[in-house]
């Protein structure tokens, strides 16, 4: 059976004081959080994470990577650099990143074969924007981020991946796909998947990013093919965190 996964993004967010608040907040309030929990927070604080959540049922990761192994490319950060923090979860082909900083479908893929390789978990987010969905083109929007990645290292690397839909449109806007629309997509993404390999599609854990909040993860999460969440705003909040954790 599919496991349930939230993950918080803390995008650029956070001090060394008020991490170790909304972490020891969010660990004192974990009883009664079934689902599988990490946060994804910027580099310079995963000494402070993984120091303070060794040992916890809450897992860490970052938020990005380089497809480089090592090498005279400055600035960047490697898998093998988030191995020594104890990192199990690396996001890749955040919206933000896409459109931001013009990572490409193929750029994305390598990094997300490196995070692999590496033994990370790749977080893949995979989306479409307010034109393209005005437009209809969501299902081959999404499907084509899914190809570059599937081109390049295949149906059963998702066997030890995760997916998450973003729509554009509602990250950090407020604004919510319903559960209809976000299942929609979910389910097109799961049968894609389907269509290669049922086994990995059936166990494949696919979150809903995009403005959730604890008032509509419940309905939300009881779609059938969202499991879980990718959360921005709403995991600077441990209250409003924690509440997301514990739905559905």
């Amino acid at each position: 059976m599919r496991r349930r996964l939230v993950a918080g993004n803390w995008k650029m967010h956070g001090t060394l004081a008020e991490n170790e608040a909304l972490l020891s907040s969010l660990l004192a309030g974990f009883s009664g959080v079934k689902s599988e929990v990490a946060v994804c927070v910027p580099y310079p604080y995963l000494a402070q994470v993984q120091a303070k959540l060794q040992g916890s049922a809450v897992a860490w990761g970052a938020q990005n990577m380089s497809q480089h192994g090592k090498g005279a490319y400055t600035g960047e950060v490697s898998a093998s650099m988030l191995n020594d923090f104890g990192c199990k979860y690396v996001i890749v082909g955040h919206s933000e990143r896409r459109s931001i900083y013009g990572e490409s479908d193929e750029l994305v893929a390598e990094k997300y074969a490196a995070a692999q390789a590496a033994g990370l978990i790749p977080i893949l987010c995979v989306g479409e924007t307010l034109s393209e969905r005005e437009e209809g083109i969501t299902e081959q929007v999404v499907g084509r981020q899914l190809d570059a990645v599937l081109s390049k290292s295949g149906v059963a690397s998702l066997a030890k991946a995760v997916v998450a839909y973003e729509p554009v449109w509602a990250i950090g806007t407020g604004v919510t796909a319903t559960p209809d629309q976000a299942q929609a997509v979910h389910a097109f993404i799961r049968g894609k998947i389907r269509d290669l390999d049922a086994a990995v599609a059936t166990d494949l854990v696919i979150q809903y990013g995009g403005s959730v909040k604890a008032a509509n993860a419940v309905e939300l999460f009881s779609q059938p093919d969202i499991d879980g969440g990718l959360i921005g705003g709403a995991a600077l909040n441990a209250d409003e965190f924690l509440a997301i954790c514990k739905a559905g």
